[in-house]
């Protein structure tokens, strides 16, 4: 009795947002932080191994950065590509249980072991404004997990699926598809090989929707699980169809973005961008600032803020090794491909 009246009282505090962060969380919130850590631990390693991966594979086949898929024979993309679905298994698992406003902003942990490993297995440099464009970021997520809402009650997958269907949502998904069809067919053959932010935009924009496809079906196998049978739902397949096509979609291009660019800059940009947009997506989808104060919401756009902030500054540690100051910053391009490091103004 006295633990489901503490429950009841925190959750009031939450729904009333006078309550604190802490006094709001509820079980299930509590479990999707401890998985989404674990998730970020996971995925922050599997980004280095099959970086290191790639690179043995290309040095004896065809790039991935080029269309070569020669690396789906090497051992060691494998054990990278393992460790990474053991933490999106988790980041999976995350979502069932909490919104993702709160889960996804937790992938900055990731951006921190990529770097310190990347540092040490790659020998990939971070420049001084490198570091702090990631801290940025990771400020500007932590403030948005801080004030997140509490998570939507969900009773059926067929909830859901109204929530996805209806004509906000529906107009934010033409505008994703459409501009990652754009990326894919008009901006990928000409600026791939260039501009880092066309392969992390198909990414990011992609990933987006895949985040709501897999909230939705965590959630059927949550209710499952729990006695409450969704499986004889269609919309629970057609959500599965939807996020196997996405992720598909979404290692294809990282694995371009991994060949082609440094790691320490494909690993923070994209996470901001993957981030920023999920965000939008659970905004729009799960209603999440329906059930917030303005003070809340104006808070958490400062977080937006902060994290395009240190977007702003990985961009220019990029612009700073292109102009020639590659002896303390972070290559744009793989050191192992033998190309000047110059930009395409200079190119020009």
């Amino acid at each position: 009795m006295a633990t489901e009246a503490a429950s009841t009282s925190g959750a009031a505090g939450a729904g009333g947002g006078g309550g604190s962060w802490v006094e709001g969380m509820s079980a299930d919130n509590i479990k999707g932080l401890v998985l989404a850590l674990s998730s970020s631990f996971f995925i922050g390693a599997s980004f280095i191994v099959k970086k290191k991966g790639l690179k043995k594979a290309g040095a004896s086949g065809v790039r991935a950065g080029v269309g070569g898929y020669s690396y789906l024979y090497e051992p060691l993309w494998w054990a990278g590509m393992i460790t990474m679905i053991v933490g999106e298994v988790a980041n999976f698992a995350a979502y069932a249980f909490a919104p993702a406003i709160l889960v996804t902003p937790l992938g900055a942990l990731s951006i921190i072991i990529s770097a310190v490993l990347a540092d040490i297995m790659l020998k990939e440099k971070l420049h001084i404004f490198g570091i702090l464009g990631c801290a940025l970021c990771v400020v500007g997520s932590t403030t948005i997990v801080l004030h997140a809402p509490q998570e939507r009650e969900i009773e059926s997958v067929a909830e859901v699926w109204d929530l996805a269907t209806e004509p906000a949502f529906l107009f934010y998904a033409a505008i994703v598809l459409a501009a990652t069809f754009v990326l894919i067919f008009r901006f990928i053959p000409q600026y791939g090989q260039t501009h880092i932010m066309v392969y992390i935009g198909v990414c990011s924009l992609v990933g987006s929707l895949s985040v709501m496809s897999v909230k939705a079906l965590g959630i059927a196998l949550k209710l499952t699980f729990s006695g409450m049978n969704q499986l004889i739902y269609p919309q629970t397949w057609m959500f599965t169809i939807f996020v196997v096509a996405c992720i598909i979609t979404q290692m294809n291009y990282l694995n371009k973005a991994l060949d082609t660019f440094n790691t320490a800059v494909v690993s923070p940009i994209y996470y901001t961008m993957f981030t920023s947009l999920t965000i939008l997506a659970s905004v729009i989808m799960f209603k999440d600032w329906d059930r917030q104060n303005p003070t809340q919401i104006v808070t958490e756009m400062c977080g937006f803020v902060t994290i395009l902030s240190g977007t702003f500054l990985l961009h220019k540690t990029k612009d700073m090794v292109d102009d020639g100051y590659a002896a303390e910053g972070i290559p744009l391009r793989s050191a192992t491909e033998g190309l000047p490091l110059r930009s395409p103004r200079a190119a020009e």
